[in-house]
């Protein structure tokens, strides 16, 4: 991906971080000014982000690994400020790896929250509203923990691109095939997707630009598929023309 910045390679894998992830920190940085902060509290806000996307790039290189066991190599792994993309090479039309390697992201999320919940000595009472407004290091990882809980609920959605929405076409699709199933699984997607729009415009604007990213995510994802299937057994010359007329 264009103008962004190398980082190395995780099992020959390229990390990326795109330079619009630069506009995520500078409003954290500005918020926390905002606020009032000083210099520690600000750093600390920005460890935290930091951190977070440390825990996405375990997540996409817990799908990246997974494909790879069956024969399907990742390019690179391109940290955005919406979350992480893993390119794979391809989306494997067996059922049961699809499925594998859609779970994968979130089970590492959840090992992740597994291992913290184990070492972090449990909260005394439920945590209030000010327990999340503001990042400190008694709370850092707690709230790290349910970040990572927040990110395996968010996965769980069945709707394309997220990894719920891969799920249900890899469950489908042993019953009805993969056409039939990601139509459904896109359509289910599409109607969440509006479902997330008409929400934000009267709680939160950021579920509309989630939900745009999900529907078209959904519907593009229907098109391949279905171009794929349409093409499939033909030959590139049955649509060549082949008889020129020369003046």
């Amino acid at each position: 991906m264009k103008w962004s910045l190398n980082l190395g390679r995780v099992a020959g894998i390229k990390i990326l971080v795109h330079w619009t992830f630069l506009i995520l920190i500078g409003w954290i940085v500005f918020s926390e000014m905002q606020r009032g902060s000083d210099l520690a509290a600000t750093l600390l806000s920005v460890a935290f982000v930091v951190t977070i996307f440390l825990c996405v790039v375990l997540h996409e290189l817990g799908h990246a690994l997974t494909a790879k066991r069956y024969g399907v190599s990742t390019k690179m792994i391109t940290l955005l400020p919406i979350g992480g993309v893993a390119s794979l090479e391809r989306i494997p039309e067996n059922p049961k790896q699809e499925l594998m390697i859609a779970i994968a992201g979130p089970a590492v999320n959840v090992v992740i929250a597994l291992a913290l919940w184990l070492i972090l000595p449990p909260l005394r009472e439920l945590p209030d509203e000010a327990f999340f407004s503001r990042i400190t290091p008694a709370n850092f990882l707690y709230l790290l923990f349910f970040v990572n809980m927040m990110l395996v609920l968010f996965n769980a959605i069945p709707a394309f691109p997220m990894d719920g929405g891969r799920v249900l076409r890899a469950l489908l699709a042993f019953k009805l095939g993969r056409v039939r199933a990601t139509q459904i699984a896109a359509n289910m997607g599409q109607m969440l997707a509006i479902f997330f729009m008409f929400i934000g415009f009267f709680y939160n604007p950021f579920l509309i630009l989630i939900g745009i990213f999900v529907f078209f995510g959904a519907w593009s994802e229907n098109m391949v598929v279905q171009h794929l299937d349409f093409l499939r057994g033909h030959l590139v010359r049955e649509g060549m023309m082949t008889n020129f007329v020369t003046l």
